[in-house]
């Protein structure tokens, strides 16, 4: 579906807070169908894209845990 988004799983470091910040970003314009959403939409836009981010982030983390650097 999305083959513009690029792996953010790197084997010696976690992805920075912008790099998924930019992927949810890309996600959410993907999938809702706004590249740049009207005034209205803005506020709900904004929201997805801040949970996809969070939500990344905890996937990252978590993942992190399960394969800690040796």
């Amino acid at each position: 579906m999305c083959r513009n988004i690029k792996k953010l799983r790197y084997p010696d470091r976690a992805p920075t807070d912008s790099e998924l910040e930019e992927a949810a970003l890309q996600f959410i314009r993907k999938i809702s169908g706004y590249r740049v959403p009207s005034r209205r939409a803005q506020p709900a836009f904004d929201s997805a894209v801040a949970g996809v981010t969070a939500v990344s982030k905890l996937l990252f983390d978590e993942l992190s845990a399960l394969n800690p650097p040796q």
